[in-house]
């Protein structure tokens, strides 16, 4: 049992004007390959990348292929104004070297938060991008890559982005997107750039005391919001091994639980999958009280769409309409907790790290205590996705809201789970 595959899925995810999307690939794409620029010495890590691309006939095949496998109509080829869009790796490595050293300023619309995906948007829907992004070793060059940004966005540098000029992230279309964000989230508006110390710190921001208080903190018959997200799915009768690249994209337990020996104890159970916008609160709490069993960190994909949304019909966002597929093969965190309720049992929250650096960072550990509403972890810039898996022992009853497209706070509940006979 996988539901409708279109009911299932949330058409309130990041939304791509292609003429936004072009113009802004356009300016990025003028500026790296401006006469001045066009010989800038590219970053190690990324001389690196070049060097494994043109040194291995497989890698550098595959890196052509999927620039020429795109399309050459319009939204592929060109923007509105008749300019060339990415065409060859050269201008992605090129792109790339920019990108690692600045901040995402809030600009791009609804994809904020997401700039070297909207660089291979259309060669991750090609074969070619499809046969490269699923390798280990390219994703091992991403990771490498992601590893130098990383440093850049927790570092004081990162920090010149969030003002409130109309890119920046206490500019007027920000602060409509994030709405009363001074009484929301920990800051100090008198501060420079908020009092926050580096663009990581603003991106995992907390809330204020008191603005997502824990609903039925102690009733062990309600299972709460475990991120503050947008409903994409829920499944029942899951299998445990399926083909999730097809259109519906079932879920596969065992791969999204990475063959862990629990498999099994969850096969014919219940996905809950939930999305994180890049704008929103992006920490991780327990929806249930009971003591963490196991914490496993899954490296994976970054890229990789299904088959499925793939060209002649490309998904127009990337992965977000791959969200169940890149449960199963991109980087994740897994936290199994038994739940005190005995109804309930063993359950397992799985982070998804959706593209871009998207690091999954889990903070607790193997036999620790948690109560509903405890921290579990966070994820790292760019938007994410998650699920909760329940065996098919819990009876779960969800809410009347827990419905495709639907804002659920952290913290708020999203089912009840009945007594057993």
């Amino acid at each position: 049992m996988h539901g409708d595959p279109i009911k299932h899925r949330a058409s309130g995810l990041p939304s791509c004007d292609p003429n936004v999307l072009n113009k802004w690939i356009d300016a990025k794409i003028a500026y790296v390959e401006h006469p001045l620029r066009l010989n800038a010495a590219l970053h190690p890590v990324l001389l690196e990348f070049k060097a494994f691309i043109e040194t291995n006939p497989v890698i550098y095949m595959g890196f052509q292929q999927m620039f020429e496998q795109v399309p050459h109509k319009y939204p592929y080829n060109k923007d509105p104004f008749g300019k060339p869009q990415v065409r060859s790796y050269m201008v992605m490595l090129r792109l790339f070297n920019y990108i690692i050293g600045t901040a995402p300023a809030y600009e791009l619309g609804d994809y904020v938060g997401f700039p070297i995906n909207a660089i291979l948007l259309w060669p991750m829907g090609t074969p070619a991008g499809m046969a490269m992004f699923t390798r280990h070793d390219v994703n091992g060059h991403f990771k490498k890559m992601f590893d130098v940004w990383s440093a850049f966005l927790t570092s004081a540098a990162s920090r010149y982005v969030l003002n409130d000029n109309e890119s920046g992230w206490f500019g007027p279309s920000a602060s409509k997107a994030m709405p009363n964000f001074a009484q929301t989230y920990i800051c100090d508006p008198s501060a420079p750039y908020h009092g926050y110390s580096s663009w990581d710190d603003f991106f995992t921001r907390r809330f204020r005391a008191g603005v997502r208080p824990v609903v039925y903190p102690i009733a062990d018959n309600i299972i709460n919001s475990a991120c503050e997200s947008k409903v994409y799915r829920v499944a029942h009768g899951v299998k445990e091994t399926d083909r999730f690249w097809l259109k519906e994209q079932p879920y596969s337990l065992a791969h999204m639980l990475n063959f862990d020996g629990f498999t099994s104890q969850f096969v014919g159970g219940t996905v809950y999958q939930a999305f994180l916008a890049a704008t929103k609160y992006h920490r991780w709490h327990a929806p249930v009280r009971g003591t963490i069993v196991r914490t496993v960190m899954v490296p994976g994909t970054y890229y990789a769409e299904s088959p499925s949304e793939g060209f002649p019909h490309p998904d127009p966002v990337g992965a977000n309409l791959s969200q169940s597929f890149i449960t199963s093969t991109a980087t994740r965190a897994l936290i199994f907790i038994q739940a005190a309720n005995p109804d309930i049992g063993l359950m397992c929250f799985i982070g998804v790290g959706m593209a871009e650096v998207s690091t999954c960072e889990i903070t607790v550990k193997e036999n620790d205590q948690v109560n509903k509403g405890d921290e579990l972890g966070l994820f790292h810039f760019g938007g994410s996705t998650h699920c909760l898996l329940f065996r098919p022992q819990a009876r779960l009853v969800f809410g009347e809201g827990v419905t495709v497209d639907a804002d659920i706070e952290v913290n708020a509940p999203i089912a009840s789970v009945s007594i057993a006979d």
